[in-house]
C-alpha cells in the first residue's frame, strides 16, 4: 500500500503510514522524495553500504532532553549518506536526496523513528535539494509568515504554541524552509503539530501532562493542529518577519522588541540556519547570497524578554501589534489574538 503525505513542499510517497505527516491525495506526477520503512533493506541499500564509509559528524546523548546518540556519516563519493542513532534506528538516503530507507525494530516504533523523519531527516533532505532552512517555527499571520528564530530553548515552539492557541495557524515548528521565487521569500508548511517540552506544557495549560506524549519512550509532548485546540496552515505563505527570540536578559521590565541593523540580521540568521555544519563551500556561498538579499527586503526584530515578565502571551502580544506597525497601510490587517 502506498500513502502520499506533503511535507516543507516535498511531496513523499511512502511505503507505510507515517504519524504526523500532512496528507494529500494520490498525485499523477512522479515524487519528490520516496520513502521505504522497515526492518526489510532494499538493494540500494545494501549497495550504499558496501561504499566505503567516512564519519563526518556525531553528537553525544544528551541526559538533559533525551536525544540519543547519533554519527552521520558519507559513504562513496557523497552518493550516500547515512545517519546511525543510539537508539537503533538506522536511515540511509541517496546523494540526490529523493530516496529514504529508515529502518527500526523493537522496542523503537513507527511513533520513535517518524519523529526522526519529520525533524533531522526531512531537514537534511532540504540542505541536500539547496533549500535553506531556518532553526524556527512561523506561524501564519495577516495573510503571511512571521518566523520565530533563535537558539535551542529560546522558545519558538512555546511562543508558536501560544500563537495557535489564540488563533494563529501554525505554518512549521522547529524547521522553516525558505523559497525564493521571483525575488519573493515564501514559507512551506511543515507538518499538523507543535512538539514542546513538558515544562513549555505546563506554562500553556497549567499541567504538564495535559498534552500526549510524541513516544511512550520520550518525555516530550505535542499540540496536535487539526482544528480542536489549534490549527494547520496548508499553504505557503509569502514571509512578512521574522523575530530573533533573544536570550533571556535579567535587566528587562517588560518584553521588548529590538531594531537591529541588516549585519546583525545577517549574522544571526546564519548561525541559525539548519543543519548548517553539512554545507560545501559553494552551498554556503549560495546561502550567504540568499541571506543577505533576505535581510534586504525582511524585516528583521529581535525579541528580549527575562524569565519574569517574558510569558508567552506578552511575548505574543509583542509580536502581533510590532507586525502590525511594519504592516500598516500596505493593504495588511492582523486580528488582536493576544488579549
Amino acid at each position: 500500500m502506498s500513502y502520499f503525505y506533503i511535507a516543507y513542499g516535498l511531496h513523499c510517497l511512502a511505503d507505510s503510514s507515517i504519524p504526523g505527516f500532512q496528507t494529500e491525495p494520490a498525485r499523477l506526477g512522479p515524487p519528490d522524495v520516496i520513502l521505504e520503512l522497515g526492518t526489510r533493506i532494499p538493494a540500494w541499500v545494501h549497495y550504499a553500504r558496501t561504499l566505503p564509509s567516512v564519519a563526518r559528524y556525531a553528537r553525544r546523548a544528551d541526559a538533559l532532553t533525551g536525544d540519543p546518540a547519533y554519527t552521520f556519516s558519507v559513504r562513496g563519493e557523497s552518493e550516500f549518506f547515512e545517519l546511525i542513532y543510539g537508539d537503533g534506528a538506522e536511515i540511509v538516503i541517496n546523494g540526490l536526496a529523493n530516496r529514504i530507507w529508515a529502518g527500526y525494530s523493537p522496542p523503537l516504533s513507527i511513533d520513535d523513528l517518524a519523529v526522526y523523519l519529520r525533524g533531522p531527516i526531512m531537514g537534511f533532505t532540504l540542505r541536500r535539494r539547496g533549500v535553506t532552512a531556518l532553526h524556527a517555527s512561523a506561524v501564519s499571520l495577516a495573510e503571511g509568515a512571521v518566523v520565530l528564530c533563535g537558539e535551542s530553548a529560546a522558545g519558538k515552539s512555546t511562543t508558536a504554541a501560544a500563537l495557535a492557541l489564540r488563533g494563529l495557524p501554525v505554518l512549521s515548528d522547529d524547521i522553516t524552509a525558505l523559497r525564493e521565487d521571483d525575488c519573493n521569500f515564501h514559507v512551506e508548511p511543515g507538518y499538523p503539530c507543535v512538539c514542546l517540552w513538558p515544562a513549555a506544557v505546563q506554562e500553556l495549560f497549567g499541567a504538564a501532562d495535559a498534552l500526549p506524549r510524541l513516544t511512550s519512550s520520550w518525555e516530550k509532548c505535542f499540540l496536535p493542529l487539526d482544528g480542536t485546540r489549534a490549527s494547520f496552515e496548508r499553504r505557503r505563505r509569502p514571509l512578512l518577519a521574522i523575530y530573533l527570540l533573544a536570550p533571556s536578559a535579567m535587566s528587562v521590565e517588560a518584553p521588548r522588541i529590538e531594531k537591529i541593523s541588516s549585519r546583525e540580521a545577517f549574522l544571526a540568521l546564519v548561525q541559525n540556519t539548519y543543519m548548517n555544519w553539512l554545507l560545501e563551500r559553494k552551498q554556503r556561498a549560495m546561502e550567504f547570497d540568499l541571506l543577505t538579499r533576505l535581510v534586504s527586503k525582511i524585516p528583521v526584530r529581535r525579541v528580549v524578554s527575562d524569565h519574569d515578565s517574558g510569558s508567552p502571551s506578552s511575548v505574543c502580544e509583542q509580536i502581533v501589534r510590532d507586525t502590525e506597525e511594519l504592516f500598516a497601510g500596505r493593504g495588511l490587517t492582523t486580528a488582536r489574538v493576544c488579549s
